[in-house]
């Protein structure tokens, strides 16, 4: 019983010598720099990616001519035993 009493006194005890907070920046000017700066860059960065989506999706692509029939590929052509749709098609044909 004693020497859980002694723990408990001497974890108080070091808890008190313990800095309350460490802070592993200079200052808070810093730290209100930084995020300034990395939302300056975030904010370019949306900015940029939308400008290169919306130029590369305005640009034309082009349209081929059917692929020739490789051998190959194994295309069946005979119906399937279920019917002509594939079992995880959408059935409805509107």
């Amino acid at each position: 019983m004693a020497l859980a009493a002694a723990r408990s006194g001497l974890r108080s005890l070091a808890a008190r010598a313990a800095p309350a907070r460490r802070r592993m920046s200079s200052s808070v000017h810093d730290d209100a720099y930084e995020t300034a700066k990395w939302e300056k860059i975030t904010y370019a960065g949306i900015v940029t990616c939308t400008l290169l989506a919306a130029y590369n999706l305005s640009k034309g692509h082009p349209h081929f001519d059917e692929p020739p029939a490789y051998p190959y590929l194994h295309i069946r052509n005979k119906e399937f035993p279920w019917g002509p749709d594939g079992l995880f098609e959408n059935k409805d044909h509107h």
